[in-house]
């Protein structure tokens, strides 16, 4: 498969995987999290329509529930229209976030330098951040991750093993040395396709692909993020994205 050229940027050939099997019970009962409805619009929707829009991704990959291939190809190709579903793949998933990953690096063209890692769950980043975390593996970086400073004080505790205990404070890490790390993140193609094979040989299970470059001993490197670049988890988190969104439209920002 070729990317289009149309859709790339300069001297750069960079794929999105979007890992969009899982459930998240955390928002409440019904349809799997990606497919719930933001604007009259599923969240998969948003976050695949964000990658597309940016010159840099030339193809997206989307895994979805092993069951509902058929049902998230036709969403996405409907939505999105033929110019950008012809640079649209929908895989089956697996039973964790780094086996649906993995089918998603699978399904890349050989021919992919650089792939950007984005969560189904945040359907509003800009395009501007997704530019720059493929600018910036472009540029040299093994891995990179979009974030934001915390704007909460953090306390290190030792957790309880009974919930809606009291837990005593281990220490107050100094907060201007911390991030919260957003997506997409952006990696060297045979990076991460290296540390994926490393866990699988080792047992290891992560959430966080960055995580995995720093497992083993690769180097990630912290780009800008931006605040409406938020994950939808739990039902106050929708309430804000509805809000987001409207004040787009309302700009005429989408």
């Amino acid at each position: 498969m070729t990317v289009p050229t149309s859709l790339k940027g300069p001297n750069l050939n960079a794929a999105a995987v979007v890992p969009a099997a899982g459930r998240g019970e955390r928002l409440g009962p019904g349809a799997p999290k990606a497919l719930r409805e933001l604007g009259g619009v599923p969240i998969l929707v948003h976050a695949v329509r964000a990658l597309a829009r940016s010159r840099a991704v030339g193809l997206v990959v989307v895994v979805a529930p092993a069951n509902g291939v058929a049902e998230v190809r036709a969403l996405l190709t409907d939505a999105l229209g033929e110019r950008e579903s012809a640079a649209l793949v929908v895989v089956p998933g697996g039973e964790t976030r780094q086996e649906s990953v993995r089918a998603g690096l699978a399904a890349l063209p050989a021919d992919i330098d650089v792939v950007l890692v984005h969560d189904a769950a945040r359907p509003l980043v800009p395009v501007d951040v997704v530019d720059a975390v493929a600018r910036t593996v472009a540029d040299g970086a093994q891995a990179v991750v979009p974030a934001v400073p915390l704007a909460d004080t953090v306390k290190q505790v030792n957790p309880a093993s009974v919930a809606g205990t009291p837990e005593p404070v281990v220490s107050t890490p100094d907060r201007s040395t911390l991030r919260a790390v957003q997506t997409p993140q952006g990696f060297r193609r045979d990076i991460l396709d290296r540390v994926h094979a490393k866990a699988v040989a080792e047992g290891v299970d992560a959430t966080d692909d960055a995580g995995l470059v720093e497992r083993f001993g690769g180097r990630v490197v912290v780009v800008p993020g931006h605040e409406e670049a938020f994950k939808v988890t739990r039902p106050l988190d929708l309430v804000l994205a509805e809000a987001v969104l409207a004040r787009r439209r309302s700009r005429v920002e989408y």
